[in-house]
């Protein structure tokens, strides 16, 4: 009955494409411009933002726009209005004081009763913007020791096929590592086979590694053949060791049951909080890579989103054998922002407003914590060529705490900004990541 119903529904949405065309355009189009470009301006300059709208090619008339400008993050309750007049709305955004990022969501509703609404987001003056994280006075030595420890520990690599990853170009295996004394982690580690050509032409022997640590939550990894189809080695993790060959309903149990909640788990010593066997884990990670016999002995490559980004940052810093480093919109960036009344990092700790961001320990010792995971402490300690790409309209991983990240490094660096991406990346930033990635290459 179901294939039935699909079937009718898809011999009608022919018809009516045969009879009446296939519209090529949205019946509304809107497009949000500032009065700068680049969505940039130094302190105390004057933004606004023109927002064009057409319904069917008609300009908009009347309609009523309403909207909450403030700091990122921290909009007041209220909200204003201005009305379309032929087919543009001027929203007066003022300025800021102090270097930061401008927001401004606004809304509107058409004749057909639809509803448009959008965040924009305005950075000022974003390279003085500073972390509120201290570096602790034993932070390189904690860490040193931290990975000194997890050393002692076999990786015990164990092997599961996956057949559908597998073909004539690439090998896939689920791998299960044992990455510190009671951590284990899972991935997806894919090689091209031996007819496959290392990235640099005429390369020598072996392939270049590539690390991909995982976003937030603790959903399922699926294998991919895009670093391979390059010419490298690539390991997708899993963090909290959660068996990807169980169906999606025992999955789903499973990981709710045992892994909600993880980013605030025992927080309240530097050496029980939940992210300390993660950082070191992804470390060790690197080390599996660089123990394959396919591996060329020279590249090592960190990439991921998010919270990928941020254990990007950190296993780039705590292990010797990265070589370069690709993090995009990392989270965990200064992360007591908000008790400053500036937007913090995912996962907005003291923002009182978002469910991951609450804390179990009385907030002294949550901060005193956090200053050994921020990852602007990792960023001061990056020795290696870093490539990072981030929007201005992230509400996840907010602006301000990547631009306190990326001001904090100190090597050789490239930025690929693209204000009007969120928590996503345009695959143009892809394309220029892996450019970048292949001149890395040695």
């Amino acid at each position: 009955m179901l294939l039935a119903g699909l079937m009718v529904i898809s011999m009608q949405a022919q018809q009516f494409q045969q009879e009446f065309g296939n519209p090529r355009k949205p019946f509304v189009q809107v497009v949000a411009m500032p009065n700068h470009a680049d969505s940039r301006y130094a302190v105390g300059q004057t933004a606004t933002l023109r927002i064009s709208a057409q319904e069917g090619g008609v300009p908009l008339n009347g309609t009523k726009v309403y909207y909450k400008v403030g700091p990122e993050m921290l909009l007041p309750a209220g909200r204003d209005s201005v009305s379309f007049v032929d087919g543009e709305a001027v929203i007066a955004l003022g300025t800021m004081q102090e270097p930061g990022f401008l927001a401004c969501q606004y809304e509107f509703v058409t004749v057909d009763g639809k509803k448009y609404s959008d965040l924009v987001k305005l950075a000022f003056s974003p390279e003085q913007i500073k972390t509120f994280t201290p570096m602790p006075k034993d932070f390189g030595q904690f860490w040193q020791k931290a990975l000194k420890e997890a050393r002692k520990t076999d990786l015990e690599p164990e092997y599961f096929d996956v057949p559908d990853a597998t073909n004539d170009k690439f090998i896939t295996k689920l791998v299960r590592l044992h990455v510190g004394k009671d951590k284990w982690m899972q991935g997806y580690l894919t090689l091209p086979r031996s007819g496959y050509h290392p990235i640099v032409e005429g390369g020598g022997r072996g392939f270049p590694v590539v690390l991909c640590p995982p976003g937030a939550g603790s959903q399922k990894i699926y294998p991919s053949d895009y670093f391979p189809s390059k010419g490298c080695i690539y390991l997708k993790i899993e963090i909290h060791d959660n068996d990807q060959r169980l169906a999606d309903d025992e999955y789903n149990k499973m990981r709710q049951a045992k892994c909600d909640g993880y980013m605030r788990r025992g927080m309240a010593d530097k050496d029980t909080y939940y992210y300390k066997d993660v950082y070191v884990g992804c470390a060790r990670a690197v080390d599996f890579l660089c123990s394959l016999p396919e591996w060329d002995g020279k590249n090592v490559i960190v990439s991921g989103g998010s919270q990928g980004g941020a254990l990007t940052i950190v296993t780039a810093a705590l292990n010797e054998k990265v070589t370069c480093c690709a993090p995009f919109y990392p989270a965990l960036c200064d992360l007591t922002g908000f008790l400053h009344h500036r937007a913090g990092g995912w996962p907005k700790f003291f923002s009182g407003f978002y469910k991951d961001g609450r804390i179990d320990v009385p907030q002294e010792q949550a901060v005193e914590t956090l200053q050994y995971f921020d990852v602007v402490n990792f960023a001061r300690l990056l020795k290696v060529p870093t490539f990072m790409s981030w929007g201005y309209n992230d509400d996840t991983c907010s602006p301000t705490s990547v631009w306190a990240a990326w001001n904090e490094i100190g090597s050789p660096k490239v930025s690929d900004i693209t204000p009007s991406s969120g928590h996503w990346r345009f695959p143009v930033s892809q394309d220029r990541c892996q450019e970048w990635i292949e001149q890395q290459i040695k």
